[in-house]
């Protein structure tokens, strides 16, 4: 195999210093555009490549940005992740995923591992247990910012992206009053997600709107498993007066519970109808899809996410960044209505 040539062999052939060489390949202002071109031209010519390591010493970055999302299988996230990725390559930047596979262990592995990777900055989309952010506050020290998107913490001194969910539940609810539902039940997903707190608030709000009975007991939860879904579909079918309508937590929760209620001879969208949340082209291709679903754009979180990212990095780098100064974007999701 041919060597590489090196920046001092196209500093012998031209008769000038190696950062002459360096500099001209920078676009420094500082030398000459005769020399600039010269150097640029003979690069080309020997097939000159830069060393990226090299460079990112010199320049203390990498380059490169840490992702980690619950799971690569959930189309939502290969969206988001398309999103993050489409902005990257844009600001030159690549991007180093991992998945959590929503066990905060497993996140904590792979945060862990990015930062021995020397990640310029973070972005992630919790687990469904996380519930405490050591392990991210202490990318602090290590001048690793991290922009949380989708399934974002509480707190309100971080960088988030993410969408209301509350406001839409609320609409979600009016939308089923007005076609006459009444008796509308709700599985949500796990505790620990504060997506999950705002979709029962939205809830709540949205049925007192109405001037509904709220009745908890119409009120169910999952853990995101085809069996605990399926086990809160059963105990909604069990109850004395089973709902009319079912809000579910996502499009996957819709799909196993829509199963099990078919199952049980439910004639579904007549009998029960079915709502739910993130409008994933998915659900196009299956027998029963929602009637309407809010649309969570997640194409969009993680381009926002990506871009919220470079402008701290980019503020950092200046020298502008402050400690209390914190980005959100806060999306207004839409209900989308589907023919079944």
């Amino acid at each position: 195999m041919d060597k590489l040539p090196t920046i001092k062999e196209i500093a012998s052939k031209l008769n000038v210093s190696v950062s002459t060489v360096s500099r001209a390949l920078s676009n420094h202002p500082r030398i000459g555009i005769s020399t600039r071109e010269k150097v640029q031209a003979l690069a080309k010519e020997m097939g000159y490549e830069p060393n990226a390591q090299a460079i990112f010493f010199k320049q203390k970055k990498t380059y490169v940005i840490g992702v980690v999302i619950p799971s690569i299988r959930e189309e939502f996230f290969s969206q988001a992740i398309s999103g993050i990725e489409t902005a990257a390559i844009e600001h030159q930047y690549t991007i180093l995923f991992g998945q959590s596979y929503d066990d905060p262990e497993k996140e904590k592995a792979v945060v862990e591992a990015m930062k021995k990777q020397r990640v310029d900055g973070l972005i992630i989309s919790l687990s469904k247990q996380t519930n405490k952010y050591d392990h991210l506050d202490a990318l602090k020290k290590f001048n690793i910012p991290v922009v949380y998107f989708d399934r974002v913490p509480t707190l309100e001194n971080v960088h988030k992206v993410y969408c209301n969910l509350y406001k839409a539940t609320v609409e979600m609810v009016g939308w089923l009053f007005n076609k006459g539902y009444r008796k509308i039940a709700f599985i949500n997903g796990p505790d620990k997600l504060q997506a999950s707190k705002e979709r029962l608030n939205g809830y709540i709000e949205g049925v007192s709107k109405q001037k509904l009975k709220i009745d908890m007991q119409l009120v169910e939860k999952t853990d995101l498993s085809k069996e605990s879904t399926q086990a809160a579909m059963h105990k909604l079918l069990s109850l004395k007066n089973p709902p009319k309508a079912v809000i579910t937590f996502n499009e996957y929760v819709h799909m196993d519970a829509v199963q099990y209620a078919i199952k049980q001879g439910v004639r579904v969208n007549k009998d029960i109808v079915f709502v739910s949340y993130a409008n994933l082209p998915i659900t196009g291709y299956t027998a029963y899809p929602p009637l309407v679903s809010i649309e969570q754009y997640p194409y969009g979180q993680g381009e926002k996410a990506m871009q919220m990212l470079i402008k701290i990095l980019n503020k950092k780098e200046a020298g502008e960044e402050k400690e209390d100064v914190f980005y959100k974007e806060e999306l207004y999701p839409t209900l989308v209505a589907h023919t079944v």
